[in-house]
């Protein structure tokens, strides 16, 4: 199985790794190693995340503070956002 981030899940990425990187390069390298290591676990165990809080989505846990929302379609693992355990999720409709 293949594991493809959407456009704005890799927004989420960067703006984590923006945000630790001010204060230590170092350790946003790392959070970035852990979270391209969780993602790529998923090519071989797609179910491995537990199930999810918007329907048809699994959550994967790669640090404490932060949760993987993806979603299986097909023979595609699509990572659908990263979001800090501190936000609201999911995002209230307005």
């Amino acid at each position: 199985m293949k594991v493809r981030w959407t456009s704005s899940a890799r927004l989420d990425r960067l703006d984590i790794l923006d945000h630790i990187a001010t204060d230590s390069p170092r350790a946003a390298a790392r959070m970035d190693a852990l979270f391209a290591e969780a993602a790529e676990t998923l090519a071989a165990f797609p179910q491995k995340g537990r199930l999810g809080k918007i329907a048809g989505t699994r959550e994967l846990i790669p640090h404490e503070s932060y949760r993987l929302v993806y979603e299986i379609a097909d023979d595609v693992v699509w990572v659908l956002a990263l979001v800090h355990a501190a936000r609201q999720w999911p995002p209230e409709r307005g």
